[in-house]
């Protein structure tokens, strides 16, 4: 198996994390946006220098492959207890297994802090990461047919849920 190091985040890093995004956002429907997001737009969406949201680099032999996140679900502090899961990486690193390693990662930092449901939001057509997280235990949760729209494609948007022991 392929060996990860998992690094926090910095805001220096938000260069290299948005290349890997925006690449996800110009070629797939794994992210709803339409046109490449700024940094700016960018730095809101993931979370640096917050103890209990994260976003972690996935570096192997020194190389970045990707980059994995917990966030906030909602906005609302009785739901803090719950976190939103983001896991991206380079093209040529998918289907190695790092997305596993990413998902193991993020269920033990996410129990340091307390949190205690992961939430992934799910493109329908996003297959690879539907399989991913059945195949770790999640349980879809919610589905919404035909809600969204990319590439003149219409979406569907699955929830999946862990609760953490």
């Amino acid at each position: 198996m392929i060996k990860i190091v998992f690094l926090e985040a910095k805001e220096s890093d938000l260069n290299a994390l948005l290349e890997i995004y925006n690449f996800y956002l110009r070629n797939s429907t794994a992210t709803f946006d339409y046109k490449e997001i700024d940094i700016n737009e960018f730095k809101s969406r993931i979370s640096f220098n917050i103890d209990m949201y994260k976003t972690f680099l996935m570096n192997h032999q020194d190389k970045l492959t990707g980059f994995c996140f917990l966030t906030q679900f909602k906005n609302k502090p009785a739901l803090d207890r719950t976190a939103e899961i983001g896991i991206y990486l380079y093209p040529e690193f998918t289907q190695k297994g790092i997305g596993k390693l990413a998902i193991e990662f993020l269920e033990n930092y996410a129990l340091s802090t307390q949190i205690k449901v992961i939430i992934s939001c799910i493109s329908g057509e996003n297959e690879a990461s539907i399989k991913l997280f059945s195949k770790m235990n999640y349980i879809k949760c919610g589905h919404f047919k035909e809600i969204g729209m990319k590439f003149n494609r219409i979406l569907d948007v699955i929830y999946y849920q862990k609760i953490l022991n």
